[in-house]
């Protein structure tokens, strides 16, 4: 029993979803599709800031360690110069508090450019994935944008699809052909509404084979075979007008 309520759920569901897909609005589809690829862009474009700020992060972390190396070096080379100084002029025991001092400042400096060399190790990986986050962000930029310009052309051929079904309801009658539809992605939208464009297309081609259409052919050649007669005898009667003279002609009637 529980199988047959889930397998009849199913159907609902499935009955429901396609009724909705063949009722959807095709440029609602395009803007969700649209949409959901700009906020995954907008994503993208976060990530890929995080990327390039550690790398920025690790530079900032790595002027400051070599500013902190450089100030050690500096100090246990003025703790040996002293300590040699002092040596020099006897003092032992200054001698021996200088050399403890650059002892001191050497071991630090060793610290210092261990940490430096483990930041530029850091900071080479930073920058390889940063470059990687960089191309990932400008190939998406230029997938975006053939979106937005896949978009245009989408809805360009939806309003012509709109007026050629108006244009055959004129012609034969028949109703607005409403094509089938799947989840609102941009390949999927595109089908349904190249398949809709296409459609309507042949529908006014066989309408326009109608007896009505081939009827308003012929009224439109009558109408312009009267037309082309009446403006043959207004020529003539403006050529009669100029050669009679009695009347003036039309520069003698300018002032």
């Amino acid at each position: 029993m529980a199988n047959v309520v889930r397998k009849f759920y199913r159907y609902l569901s499935a009955s429901a979803n396609r009724k909705l897909d063949e009722k959807a609005d095709p440029r609602v589809q395009i803007d969700q599709a649209i949409t959901e690829a700009q906020r995954q862009h907008q994503a993208l474009v976060g990530q890929a800031a995080a990327v390039v700020g550690n790398q920025r992060q690790l530079e900032m972390r790595m002027a400051r360690q070599i500013d902190e190396v450089e100030n050690l070096a500096d100090s246990a080379r003025q703790a040996v110069m002293l300590a040699d100084k002092a040596n020099a002029s006897g003092d032992a025991v200054a001698a021996d508090r200088h050399e403890q001092t650059a002892q001191a400042f050497a071991s630090q400096l060793v610290a210092a450019e261990g940490s430096l060399a483990e930041l530029k190790g850091l900071h080479q990986q930073a920058s390889y994935s940063a470059e990687q986050a960089r191309r990932a962000v400008e190939d998406n930029t230029m997938r975006l944008q053939g979106q937005l310009a896949e978009r245009a052309r989408l809805l360009t051929q939806i309003e012509h699809a709109a007026m050629q079904e108006q244009l055959s309801k004129a012609l034969d009658g028949m109703s607005q052909l409403t094509p089938p539809g799947d989840t609102p992605t941009l390949a999927q939208v595109r089908d349904k509404v190249e398949q809709r464009y296409a459609v309507s297309l042949g529908r006014h081609e066989l309408a326009s084979q109608g007896v009505e259409a081939q009827m308003l052919e012929i009224r439109r050649a009558a109408l312009d075979a009267k037309a082309a007669k009446r403006l043959t005898e207004i020529r003539t009667a403006l050529s009669a007008d100029r050669g009679s003279p009695d009347r003036p002609s039309p520069d003698q009637l300018e002032p």
